[in-house]
């Protein structure tokens, strides 16, 4: 990625997590994974997701990549497959996500399912991919601005058990707002500049509470019968 930036700097305000962390949060870099939901050559989902990379990183952040060229379709292969492992493994390294996707069809793209698919909600070594993270939510439109992709997003980040952040971006006829790349200085794009702050600060605020923001009734219950029954049975 280039490293240029479109946003101005002296209005791009550096995150305190002073004001945000929780006690003993050791104040390191967030972990962000930026997810896209297109393979073409000249991907739209990418672009966006890749200007939003640039100004996570302005901000601070650590920020990955998953390439979905080559995952196998949910339950058509182990997962163990190189491309489920990886994605699993930066699902498990990250704090917060990013999910961009075109529209097709009036939906997200199955390419963007996929990789939800693969991400189970149950733990893996003892940690969920996904329950109490951060989740920003982005769609590119090749029509006229929608919003059908990330609220189906949305309805899978609460699914997930994420805590999807209340702003989102909607770039309607993207191959307008893009050229070489990279896209146009426009109000859609300082949109995304929002997203991202808005991300940040809540990625700092929330993952030091995330194991006590998502502790359920429900799963202390069903914990505590399990272990009744152990226990009854070896009385």
């Amino acid at each position: 990625m280039s490293d240029t930036s479109l946003f101005d700097p002296a209005q791009l305000h550096p995150i305190s997590p002073d004001g945000l962390v929780g006690q003993g949060d050791d104040g390191h870099p967030p972990r962000i994974l930026m997810l896209y939901g297109s393979v073409r050559p000249q991907s739209y989902s990418r672009a966006a997701a890749e200007e939003g990379a640039r100004v996570l990183e302005a901000l601070g952040a650590e920020v990955r990549f998953f390439d979905p060229s080559g995952l196998p379709l949910p339950d058509d292969a182990a997962p163990e497959h190189p491309k489920v492992a990886e994605l699993r493994e930066l699902a498990l390294w990250s704090e917060g996500m990013v999910w961009s996707s075109p529209e097709r069809h009036g939906a997200m793209t199955a390419i963007m399912k996929a990789q939800i698919d693969w991400l189970p909600l149950s733990a893996i070594g003892g940690i969920r991919p996904t329950q109490g993270k951060t989740l920003a939510l982005m769609q590119v439109s090749g029509g006229s601005q929608s919003f059908n992709t990330v609220n189906q997003m949305r309805i899978l980040g609460r699914w997930m058990r994420m805590i999807t952040i209340p702003n989102q971006s909607s770039i309607p006829k993207a191959w307008l707002e893009f050229a070489e790349g990279r896209m146009k200085p426009s109000a859609l794009y300082n949109r995304i500049v929002d997203v991202m702050e808005e991300l940040i600060k809540f990625t700092y605020m929330t993952r030091g509470h995330s194991a006590y923001l998502t502790d359920r009734y429900s799963e202390r219950v069903e914990t505590a019968e399990a272990v009744h029954k152990r226990v009854s049975q070896k009385d």
